[in-house]
C-alpha cells in the first residue's frame, strides 16, 4: 500500500491521542503517512505529527463557528482531485469523524467503515476487524471497487508509538465553497467541569456499577480515583439511572479506556462494559457475587462487598501517602 491519509483531530490545542494511534496504525501498511488537521494552531501540530510519521500536514486552518464536518468533507474531496486519492482515509470513532466520515462518504459515492477495533493486511489490501454482539464476536470487512477506504477506527484500537521523524511538511489547503451544507453554526461551547485526568486518557481508572447500590456511594469510587490521581468511570446501568453523567460511561456506547490500571467496583461485567476496557494491563474487580463474569478478565479479583472493601482501599491508600 503506498499512501494512507489521517484526520488528525485536535484536543486542547494538541493532537488527539486517537491520531496518534491511528498514524501508528498507518505506519504498518503505507510508505507514505501524511495527515490532515485543522482548527487553532493546527500547523503547530506538526511537530507531533511528523514524530509519529506523518511526513506531511494538509492545514485546513481555522474553521470559525462552522461545524467541521461539511468543511472538511469539501477540503478532502477537493485535495483527492488536486493530488490523486490515497488508498484509504482514517478518521477517529468520534462526533466529529464520524460526522466527516459520512459526508465525505457521499461525495465521493464511497461506503464507510465505521467501528473499527483493528486493521491486517491481506494480499495488499486492508482487512478491518469489527466487535459485534456486544464484542463476543469479531466480523472482518474490506474494500471493493475503485476508490479510498474510508476507515472510521475506535480509540485505543492501537497503541501510539513515536517513529522518531522530523516534523511534518506543511501545506495549507483552501476549503472549497460548500453552500447549504454549512449552514448549521455554532452558538455557544461548553467545557465539562472536571478535575483530575480526563477519563479516556488516565493511567488509573476507578469505575463504578449497579452494586454500589445507591448514587450517594459513587462518591466512594470518586475519593479512590482522586488519591490515585485517576478518572472516574461508570458503567451503561448506572449512567441509565442517572446516578453519573454520561461522560463517566465506560463501554461499547461510552468511552474506550485502555489504563494501566483499571479498578471495577460493583461492576459484573456486562459484555457491553468489557468491550470498552479489556484491553487495560491490569484489571482489578470487586464484586460480592464470585461468578461475575468481570472475574473472567481480572488479574485481580476480590469477592467482597464493595462497601466494606473500598473503604479500607481508600485508607490504604491514604496511609501510604
Amino acid at each position: 500500500m503506498e499512501k494512507i491519509w489521517v484526520l488528525a483531530e485536535q484536543k486542547e490545542g494538541e493532537p488527539a491521542s486517537s491520531a496518534l494511534e491511528m498514524l501508528a496504525a498507518a505506519r504498518r501498511f503505507a510508505s507514505q503517512v501524511e495527515a490532515i488537521t485543522y482548527g487553532p494552531g493546527a500547523a503547530g501540530a506538526a511537530a507531533s505529527l511528523g514524530e509519529h510519521g506523518a511526513s506531511r500536514l494538509y492545514d485546513a486552518g481555522e474553521l470559525g463557528d462552522s461545524l467541521p464536518g461539511a468543511r472538511l468533507a469539501a477540503a478532502i474531496a477537493a485535495l483527492i482531485e488536486q493530488k490523486g486519492a490515497p488508498d484509504a482515509i482514517f478518521l477517529a470513532q468520534s462526533y466529529d469523524g464520524r460526522d466527516i466520515a459520512g459526508r465525505l462518504s457521499a461525495r465521493l459515492d464511497r461506503p464507510v467503515l465505521t467501528n473499527i477495533v483493528g486493521l491486517s493486511d491481506e494480499a495488499g489490501a486492508l482487512l478491518s476487524e469489527h466487535a459485534i454482539f456486544g464484542g463476543t464476536k469479531v466480523l472482518k470487512a474490506r474494500f471493493t471497487g475503485e476508490g479510498p477506504g474510508i476507515f472510521v477506527i475506535r480509540p485505543k484500537s492501537f497503541t501510539a508509538e513515536p517513529a522518531g521523524g522530523q516534523p511534518a511538511e506543511v501545506e495549507s489547503v483552501e476549503l472549497p465553497e460548500t453552500g447549504a451544507t454549512d449552514g448549521a453554526k455554532v452558538v455557544g461551547r461548553h467545557e465539562e467541569e472536571r478535575t483530575g485526568p480526563q477519563l479516556d486518557e488516565a493511567e488509573v481508572v476507578v469505575s463504578g456499577g449497579r452494586g454500589l447500590g445507591a448514587a450517594e456511594s459513587y462518591a466512594l469510587v470518586e475519593e479512590l480515583a482522586k488519591l490515585l490521581n485517576g478518572a472516574a468511570g461508570a458503567s451503561r446501568a448506572i449512567v441509565d439511572a442517572g446516578w453519573v453523567p454520561y461522560a463517566n460511561q465506560v463501554g461499547q456506547t461510552g468511552k474506550t479506556v485502555k489504563p494501566t490500571v483499571y479498578i471495577a467496583c460493583g461492576i459484573s461485567g456486562a459484555t457491553q462494559h468489557m468491550v470498552g476496557m479489556k484491553g487495560s494491563k491490569h484489571i482489578i474487580a470487586i464484586n460480592k457475587d464470585e461468578s461475575a463474569p468481570i472475574f473472567t478478565i481480572a488479574d485481580l479479583g476480590v469477592v467482597g462487598d464493595v462497601h466494606a472493601v473500598l473503604p479500607k482501599l481508600i485508607e490504604a491508600v491514604k496511609a501510604r501517602k
